[in-house]
């Protein structure tokens, strides 16, 4: 009687063990997924910036080349 109590504790406690295992690697796979996440955001807000930087560039020269007609059309 007292081995099967014995047995049964130790089963219990691999259960636990095991479970504990899963948790973790399920943990882990929702971590590394996350992060995997960030990082697709972050190549997009990269990109993204770029092209705003793009943009910002092409507005401020097109508007100095606006600015200096329009100085001189004015002058004229």
């Amino acid at each position: 009687g007292n081995c099967d109590m014995e047995n049964q504790a130790e089963l219990e406690e691999k259960t636990r063990l095991i479970n504990q295992v899963l948790e973790l690697q399920h943990t882990l796979e929702d971590l590394s997924a996350r992060v995997d996440a960030v990082k697709e955001e972050n190549l997009k807000l990269k990109s993204e910036n770029q092209v705003l930087g793009q943009y910002i560039e092409n507005l401020m020269s097109a508007s100095s080349v606006f600015q200096t007609t329009d100085t001189k059309s004015k002058r004229k």
